[in-house]
């Protein structure tokens, strides 16, 4: 099938920044918002072919606040997707990490490197998290196919980013946390559904 252009904007600065939010439901700081507005307006401004089809959100408000005041902006559909939120760090959620260091710094540091097979008490396992971030880019491109729209902006979180950033570029998944996916910033991807296998490259 064919390739559609998705555009992943990691949401702003928020008001737990310092700590693991997971599915935290905090808000963006004003700097946050200003970090995604300037990266959008830019873009726009870059691109002639900037303009989406379509604007997909995490449920979280950190995401969807900013989303639901861009689509009306730019008078685009809005879809709310729930399985695309960042993964869910359990104990350790609204926890800096210096404070999990003190508590728990094996374990720490064995998710650090090896995320696939290490996780926080009572968190999602990464294998989980993977599943359910297929799932809702299943539902994404099943959309954009259906309605035939061939870009959207999709408004999510840094885990998000940076597992399909692996994905993309072919590396192991334990490389997953050493991904970049700065705040407020636009990361553009293609992808397609191929004999339902999901497959993903990075656009220049």
């Amino acid at each position: 099938m064919k390739k559609l252009r998705i555009d992943l904007l990691r949401h702003g600065e928020t008001t737990l920044s310092h700590t693991l939010r997971g599915h935290l439901d905090d808000p963006l700081t004003e700097i946050g918002w200003q970090q995604m507005q300037s990266t959008i307006q830019k873009h726009m401004a870059s691109k002639a072919d900037a303009q989406w089809d379509v604007i997909i959100s995490s449920p979280l408000q950190r995401c969807q606040l900013f989303a639901e005041q861009l689509a009306e902006q730019l008078q685009l559909p809005l879809t709310i997707n729930p399985h695309i939120k960042e993964m869910h760090f359990g104990d350790w959620e609204g926890i800096s990490v210096q404070e999990i260091f003190g508590t728990a710094p094996e374990l720490l540091s064995n998710f650090w490197q090896y995320p696939t097979q290490f996780h926080a008490p009572n968190a999602e396992t990464f294998a989980q998290f993977q599943q359910r971030i297929f799932t809702g880019f299943e539902q994404v491109y099943t959309l954009m196919h259906t309605q035939q729209y061939q870009s959207a902006l999709v408004v999510t979180h840094g885990g998000v980013i940076k597992l399909l950033s692996c994905l993309a570029q072919q590396q192991s998944l334990d490389d997953v946390l050493k991904m970049p996916a700065v705040h407020g910033q636009l990361y553009p991807f293609k992808f397609s559904l191929q004999q339902g296998q999901l497959h993903f490259e990075r656009e220049a």
